[in-house]
């Protein structure tokens, strides 16, 4: 199968697993990707531009892995862009400012700092980690619904898979608020 076809079928996924848009959002049809398969030819990952095909390299920015079960898991890069293509609450936990530094880290999310969180969340669901103003703190794995989240003192909500680091991205949509 040659990178168009199978990034039209990632699309599909990507649709079904986070809604319609999303995979034109995650993989526009007239951006560069590289598509890293593994030894079985089967897509593993998706990185942003057009990187050597060395496993491990550091030149890119990964946008999704997509796992033998037929799921995404996001990277940061992914993460933004879902972040700009659907309107918040969808797929976000926000998370007070106390846990910001931890989070951005790649440290787990813990229900006793969420403020809000979409209620179309169930646990093993991939979520962005975002602050009130909707910067991208990190993306990881929900363990707890969005209701749960919310109303729950203690637990960790969000297994962190990725960490945006010392800077979160910021909504760039060029409004002044």
């Amino acid at each position: 199968m040659s990178d168009a076809a199978a990034l039209a079928d990632l699309r599909t996924g990507a649709d079904y697993q986070f809604g319609a848009g999303a995979g034109d959002a995650l993989f526009p049809p007239d951006e560069t990707l590289t598509l890293r398969r593994s030894s079985g030819g089967r897509p593993r990952q998706v990185i942003v531009g057009d990187v050597d095909g060395d496993p491990g390299s550091s030149e890119g920015d990964r946008l999704v892995s997509y796992g033998t079960d037929g799921r995404f898991t996001l990277g940061v890069a992914g993460g933004d862009r879902l972040r700009e293509a659907f309107a918040a609450p969808r797929h976000r936990m926000v998370v007070g400012e106390e846990s910001e530094p931890f989070v951005r880290e790649g440290r787990n999310a813990f229900a006793k700092f969420v403020t809000a969180a979409d209620d179309g969340i169930r646990p093993g669901d991939e979520v962005l980690v975002v602050d009130e103003d909707d910067a991208l703190f990190a993306v990881g794995r929900a363990e707890l619904s969005g209701a749960e989240a919310e109303a729950f003192a203690s637990g960790v909500a969000v297994k962190v898979r990725n960490g945006a680091g010392s800077e979160a991205v910021e909504d760039t949509d060029g409004s002044d608020e």
